[in-house]
């Protein structure tokens, strides 16, 4: 009661002071330095990837377009944030991917204007003065996961000693764990060729349903075993987390999802419809890589009987005759196929075109309705330096393929390495060569003795980083920014080969004309040397009256963007249209597939001649 009857009598001493008031805006109280006012936002460093919008409580921020380029790894939009219903909570300077995203001490702002409220921040955010950072992200607040878990990998003592396949894959827990870092950007979905739903299948592997995030991915990509195994991620280089950390490990969950699902049970998983209505028109694809594989998985269930050609015995083009087994096991490349296999398509294998048959045989005599080139690359390129004609000199397509073949069969004939080996090249397809041959040598002599030979400097290597490092684990010695300038021969054996500094590699239109030191020579003892400079085209397979009428540059065919040539019914993709790389081989299978179905739509449509 005491208490109750005198507490008004409490405020009475505050009678005496003076008021503190405040004139704002012309005067301002100081701000606490770690205040949460208004945002500044580095226009620049920002990549558009719109995690603060998705993290904000009250929907106080969306993405708006702005006029700077779009490009992998960054979208040409930036955060806008509605002050009325901001919260200055945070989350979104603790979630930006990039560190550009930041609040200031700011916490006045008068304007006549309602909408003034709703800005996007830049470097100095809503004032024409500078403003005093105030908030900024720590360790304790950071949400972002920035370390990726470790996949386990065979030791480089042990992996070199076998062709047993070195990456040995995710447990569930760990693919969770992965999955859990991703923030929904679809950055990478953007950067893909195959245009993969990632996020999707990403977020089905951190809830445990693998067989929905198997669906996801073969929506877009067939060949899920193979890409989660040698995809050359470009996802994971547009990756969003990678600005702060390490990259999503996206093809390994890709490699985990497909894994986890039992290959007799994948049929039933995606849903296939096995009573597929034909619709009477026959497609021919010669090749059965990547492009070829993945243009027949998408064309059959359009209703379209289809044929693949491929001259090798088994189907599968570099995936199964270049790329090294512990990379990529037959068991898995096998899976790939059968998947679609399974869909009706038909692989003739043994049978090479322009050769056994002739194209215009398959569109007159066998009247197929189109035709897909997909040979890929399947010469390779020399050096043509004096001495590269030697029969001790080899070429690492061949080269691998004679791996493959001992591999599969170990008591066969052992490929020829030398005791000390030199490799030309300095992409991936030079490590291959290197690493394969680092395993044979440990075989047959018992030690290691490679050493690869690269016109780049180490900084612009085009081989993977991965492979580099794995390679130099491996006993793999790297001689950089050096070209080869003659294999020395001496009583009809190999010596070595004399080498010249390399000064640059391209020229001031970054196209490949390298530039020597012709005063600064070495010499590189060894007794064997394969060339890895490149793959080439070949066009063998054309009638004459088809090399007259197709536009063919650099080696490349020149079609649309679907990969319809100037001959109507022909269409290309993979390699012979934009290069080797198996990721891009998928898309454009795809899209052959989707203009294959169009051409021979309108074809369908059009009204018959009298």
């Amino acid at each position: 009661m005491t208490k109750g009857f005198f507490a008004p009598a409490v405020a009475w001493k505050y009678l005496a002071k003076k008021p503190i008031t405040i004139c704002v805006p012309k005067e301002e109280r100081p701000a606490a330095p770690r205040y949460r006012g208004f945002h500044t936002n580095d226009i620049e460093k920002c990549i558009g990837c719109g995690t603060c919008g998705s993290i904000c409580p009250t929907e106080a921020i969306h993405m708006v377009e702005v006029d700077l380029p779009s490009e992998p790894g960054n979208f040409n939009r930036r955060p806008a944030i509605d002050y009325g219903r901001c919260s200055f909570c945070a989350l979104c300077v603790d979630i930006c991917t990039t560190g550009s995203l930041k609040m200031t001490r700011e916490y006045v702002h008068i304007d006549p204007d309602p909408e003034s409220f709703f800005f996007i921040p830049e470097e100095k955010g809503i004032h024409s003065r500078e403003m005093e950072e105030g908030y900024a992200r720590d360790e304790s607040s950071d949400l972002l996961e920035l370390q990726r878990v470790v996949m386990s990998l065979l030791d480089a003592k042990n992996r070199v000693k076998s062709f047993v396949e070195m990456v040995q894959g995710y447990s569930k827990e760990q693919a969770q764990h992965e999955a859990s870092r991703c923030v929904d950007c679809s950055l990478c979905r953007e950067a893909c060729p195959a245009n993969m739903h990632i996020p999707q299948y990403i977020e089905a592997i951190w809830k445990g349903n693998e067989q929905q995030a198997a669906r996801e991915i073969y929506r877009t990509n067939p060949l899920p075993e193979v890409c989660g195994r040698v995809c050359t991620h470009n996802c994971e280089t547009a990756c969003s987390i990678g600005n702060r950390g390490e990259p999503v490990a996206i093809r390994w969950l890709k490699r985990y999802a497909l894994d986890a699902v039992e290959p007799s049970s994948l049929a039933r998983v995606l849903k296939f419809d096995t009573a597929i209505e034909k619709n009477g028109k026959k497609v021919a694809i010669v090749g059965a890589g990547p492009a070829g594989l993945a243009a027949a998985y998408f064309l059959a269930p359009m209703g379209y009987q289809v044929t693949i050609f491929e001259k090798q015995d088994k189907a599968g083009g570099v995936m199964r005759y270049g790329i090294p087994a512990y990379r990529l096991p037959d068991e898995a490349l096998d899976r790939d196929i059968a998947v679609v296999e399974s869909l009706g398509v038909e692989i003739r294998t043994g049978v090479e075109v322009g050769k056994n048959l002739s194209l215009d045989q398959l569109k007159n005599s066998y009247k197929y309705d189109a035709v897909l080139l997909a040979v890929g690359f399947s010469a390779t390129r020399s050096t043509q330096i004096p001495g590269s004609e030697h029969p001790q000199v080899q070429q690492a397509l061949e080269f691998l393929a004679q791996v493959r073949d001992w591999v599969r069969n170990p008591r066969g004939q052992v490929p020829r390495v030398e005791s000390r080996l030199i490799v030309i090249g300095g992409g991936n397809v030079a490590f291959d060569v290197a690493r394969s041959a680092a395993r044979i040598q440990k075989f047959q002599y018992g030690k290691v003795d490679v050493r690869l030979v690269s016109l780049e400097s180490r900084e612009i290597m085009p081989a993977d980083l991965e492979e580099i490092e794995e390679g130099q684990e491996e006993g793999i010695q790297i001689l950089n920014s050096y070209g080869p300038r003659k294999i020395e021969i001496q009583e009809d054996r190999i010596k070595g080969v004399s080498l010249v500094k390399c000064l640059s590699v391209f020229d001031e239109n970054k196209r490949f004309n390298p530039t020597f030191d012709e005063n600064d020579a070495r010499f590189l003892e060894g007794n064997g040397v394969v060339e890895a400079i490149g793959q080439a085209p070949d066009y063998s397979l054309l009638p004459e009256h088809l090399q007259k009428e197709l536009e063919i540059v650099r080696g490349r065919f020149i079609a649309s963007e679907d990969g319809q040539t100037s001959v109507p019914w022909l269409f290309v993709a993979g390699d012979i249209l934009n290069g080797p790389d198996i990721i891009h081989g998928v898309a454009d299978g795809h899209r052959a597939a989707q203009g294959i179905d169009e051409f021979l739509g309108k074809e369908a449509e059009a009204p018959k001649k009298k």
